[in-house]
């Protein structure tokens, strides 16, 4: 009965004219990201923080949530018509999607794209209503130690998911955390890092960074890529799938969304495992595997519920304990903290207006997504033949406005163009910068947990083994490194004995 009240008040909230407005305008915008390859939700959403100044928090998060679920339904369209994946998650659905799309089906294929992903959506949402409120019970009962050592399990578990390379990644979470101890000590009131330049007293901006490497780093990367966008079909006919599609589809929908529920909670780990995971399971349990890559689909069906799926379940451990499961996610806290909310468990308490209306706000949301996919594939169409030279002049010229209006820092764009040739080189490097994004945000909060700790332990480490969460959550995070060095040991060993 709670939680219907609960939801009543968030339908409440979510279905002012205000938040509807933003709303539109979130999933829109994610649509649009989708479909154009190269831009991101990450970079979309590192754009648009500075506007969230002057937005309500409850409209902002709205907003921002939008574009990141909103993108995973339009990367399936590119992926479909164009063989292209406007989003990462929707590389897989290029395999059976444009094959799909070569023998005429392509209305069927982004039809049943466009159902998966709203089922997996309402699902995962219902899920966050369900489980977070508790979550969040047992949260607020968590003290210093626990927090910092949920928070190192986190960047661990992330470090060792973000990519194939644990050792770039750790060292990409390092990188993080150092970036985000330049300016003030909180304690003693002297500089650190700042090497005599004023501006940096305050701290290295989370807005300069998430633009500089996650937008003009992801901009000066895409131009160096050939452009060629040979869009299958300009007209798409049929939208509507035979009774035959929606039977093969039911079960790898329901498979796909268990899928990326699971792995959503998980840190570090992204749409793009969910998907990749699906297509994986759906084509063992096929009766003829043989069918995949030739348009069978499920191959749509599956991957494209599991990465909705995944976005939505990010929002889990980001709400209920302050902790975000992805790139994306940090910039959700990095808008939270914009608008003076300290995130975790006390945000359902102190502001339910925010929790319960983005929760309704993503049924919402999901609605709005299946009715601008399918009537509007036309637009994205023609939006796909928009080259990307005439593109990036505005998103660069948008991202250094948004960035001087925070402060009037001419400084802080200059920073940003310097994080964007950063964000350029590692990227050459192959150095996963999600992980990093990760330590800048969480190393503050991390930081002051520790110190508060071993100030009430009056300096004794051993607090953080004798409290029984904590431990568990100590163990948690070396059994995770165990778990990932042990292949690469044992390949070792056998290449000595070989």
């Amino acid at each position: 009965m709670e939680l219907f009240n609960n939801l009543l008040f968030g339908f409440s909230v979510a279905l002012s004219l205000q938040n509807l407005w933003y709303c539109f305008i979130g999933v829109f915008l994610g649509t649009l990201i989708g479909v154009l390859p190269g831009i991101g939700p990450l970079a979309t959403i590192a754009m648009l923080l500075p506007i969230t100044f002057n937005v309500p928090p409850v409209a902002a998060l709205i907003m921002l949530a939008g574009i990141y679920y909103g993108a995973q339904y339009g990367g399936s369209t590119t992926a479909i018509l164009v063989n292209l994946p406007g989003e990462t998650s929707a590389v897989v659905t290029c395999m059976d999607g444009y094959q799909m799309a070569r023998q005429g089906r392509a209305g069927p294929a982004l039809a049943i794209a466009a159902i998966g992903s709203f089922f997996a959506g309402t699902v995962c949402t219902l899920i966050i209503a369900l489980f977070g409120p508790p979550l969040a019970e047992v949260a607020l009962k968590f003290g210093a130690p626990e927090y910092f050592s949920l928070m190192l399990m986190g960047l661990v578990a992330a470090a060792v998911l973000a990519g194939d390379n644990m050792t770039k990644s750790l060292a990409m979470v390092v990188m993080g955390l150092l970036l985000g101890i330049v300016g003030t000590d909180v304690n003693s009131g002297m500089a650190r890092f700042s090497f005599g330049i004023p501006e940096l007293t305050d701290g290295i901006g989370f807005i300069v960074i998430a633009v500089g490497v996650f937008a003009m780093g992801e901009i000066i990367a895409n131009l160096g890529d050939p452009e060629e966008r040979k869009v299958f079909t300009d007209k798409v006919t049929g939208l509507m799938p035979t009774g035959k599609d929606l039977k093969d589809s039911f079960w790898p929908i329901v498979r796909g969304t268990g899928i990326g529920a699971f792995l959503g909670v998980l840190p570090g780990t992204g749409p793009a495992i969910a998907s990749f995971s699906s297509y994986m399971l759906e084509k063992k349990l096929a009766k003829d595997p043989s069918r995949f890559g030739k348009g069978a689909i499920e191959g749509v069906a599956g991957p494209e519920s599991a990465n909705n799926a995944d976005a939505q379940c990010k929002f889990i451990p980001t709400l209920t304990l302050g902790i975000p499961a992805s790139a994306v996610m940090a910039l959700m806290l990095g808008a939270l903290t914009i608008q003076g909310i300290a995130p975790g468990p006390q945000v359902m308490t102190q502001k339910p207006e925010l929790f319960w209306g983005l929760v309704a706000s993503m049924w919402i949301g999901n609605a709005m997504l299946v009715i601008l996919n399918l009537p509007l594939v036309g637009l994205w169409v023609m939006l796909l033949k928009v080259p990307y030279r005439l593109l990036f002049p505005a998103i660069m010229c948008f991202s250094c406005i948004g960035i001087y209006s925070v402060n009037n820092s001419p400084f802080e764009v200059y920073m940003a163009a310097i994080f964007g040739i950063i964000g350029l080189v590692w990227m050459k490097l192959e150095m996963p910068p999600a992980p990093m994004l990760l330590g800048f945000v969480l190393g503050p909060l991390m930081e002051e947990n520790l110190r508060r700790a071993l100030l009430i332990s009056r300096g004794d480490p051993t607090v953080f083994f004798t409290r029984p969460i904590s431990l568990g959550f100590m163990i948690a995070t070396v059994l995770i490194i165990v778990i990932m060095v042990l292949p690469a040991v044992k390949a070792r060993r056998a290449a000595i004995a070989g």
